[in-house]
């Protein structure tokens, strides 16, 4: 016999999480599902942990509108829970006069954004801020900041326990299916089967979106495609003479090799972009001599043999190489067909920002279905 349950979540990355908060605090009893061990533990446990203004993105794009918002919700969230973050800013450089027209584009894509709070930097004014950074302007985006992901979703998982929600790990989605008042999931594995009966499903599954949709029963012609994106991140070895983070301009795919900081104040430069056909995360230290010769355009002084393997993450992309960057997809069933069924696909950065924004969305969309 199935158990009934109000609302299933599956995966509890940050957006899962965010989701399954909103969800549990609206009044709805909220099950999480996740695949993995624990939480936290594909796309989310493997970003840069920026906290992104907006200054990139389409203006009127779902990632424009949510990350604006939702920067604003996770700043005052830290803020009243107590999850460590600072907001240091960061410097988006042209390192040659043929680069000042596309920073002079972002600086204008990111005010018709509502980003107002940029200053633009010619580079004597930079090198006050940064002394070792070489660049012939900048853009200073002084609300960008790092957070700290993983106690963020802790905070956000004591949140949903606190309203009575639950998390389920070792529990991936064999199937799924619709009758005639509720979706009915099949889940966990031989050894440990579970049945469910929810009202609605959202599915947030990250890089196994697609094909979490497919076991659900979404036609196949209404699942996007997905593209692996793989970034990967090396460790600066001692001290780093940056205190903001430093972005060159963006390259096809990705945002260009940057500086970023933890909140130690440790320095790591990454992602590029390598599309991948399989989920593989090990780094190929042969893959630093490019980040080299990156890194030197902004850091010239950057020491020889000063970069380790970190770690890499995967961008669950839904255009491939060489075109556009696609917009996040908050799928509802009058994408599908499935009642009840909200799905969202292509949630790469910036979607830790949108996080929160993204459920609000998501519980707007749900409204309806009590």
């Amino acid at each position: 016999m199935a158990e009934r349950v109000d609302c299933v979540v599956i995966g509890a990355g940050v957006v899962g999480l965010a989701v399954a908060r909103a969800m549990a605090q609206s009044g709805r009893e909220v099950l999480v599902l996740e695949a993995a061990e624990a939480m936290g533990t594909g796309i989310s446990a493997r970003s840069s942990e920026v906290i992104h203004a907006g200054i990139y993105y389409p203006p009127g794009s779902a990632k424009a509108q949510l990350c604006l918002e939702g920067r604003r919700r996770l700043y005052a969230y830290c803020a009243e829970h107590g999850v460590q973050h600072r907001r240091c800013g960061k410097l988006v450089v042209a390192t040659d006069a043929a680069q000042i027209p596309q920073l002079r584009a972002i600086e204008a894509t990111a005010r018709r954004n509502g980003v107002g709070e940029l200053r633009w930097l010619e580079p004597g004014e930079a090198g006050t801020f940064e002394p070792a950074l070489r660049c012939v302007a900048a853009l200073l985006s002084p609300s960008t900041g790092i957070i700290d992901s993983h106690g963020l979703m802790l905070s956000l998982m004591a949140d949903i326990e606190r309203a009575g929600g639950a998390l389920v790990c070792r529990t991936p989605v064999i199937a799924g299916r619709r009758d005639e008042r509720c979706l009915v999931l099949e889940a966990g594995s031989e050894a440990q089967p579970m049945t469910l009966a929810a009202d609605i499903v959202v599915n947030c599954a990250g890089l196994n979106a697609q094909d979490v949709a497919r076991r659900l029963g979404v036609p196949q012609g209404c699942i996007p495609p997905l593209h692996y994106a793989k970034g990967n991140y090396f460790t600066l070895h001692g001290g780093s003479p940056f205190s903001h983070l430093v972005y060159p301009l963006p390259e096809p795919g990705g945002l260009g090799v940057h500086l970023t900081l933890d909140l130690s104040g440790r320095a790591r430069f990454g992602p590029d972009v390598e599309w991948i056909e399989r989920i593989d995360y090990t780094v190929d230290p042969q893959r630093a001599e490019p980040f080299y010769a990156s890194i030197r355009r902004y850091w010239p002084a950057l020491p020889d043999r000063s970069l380790s393997p970190a770690y890499a993450g995967i961008r669950p992309k839904l255009a491939g190489p060489g075109a556009p960057s696609a917009d996040f997809l908050i799928h509802g069933p009058q994408h599908h067909g499935v009642p009840g069924l909200i799905s969202l696909y292509g949630i790469e950065s910036p979607g830790l920002t949108a996080a929160l924004a993204i459920a609000q969305a998501v519980a707007e969309r749900l409204q309806s279905i009590r």
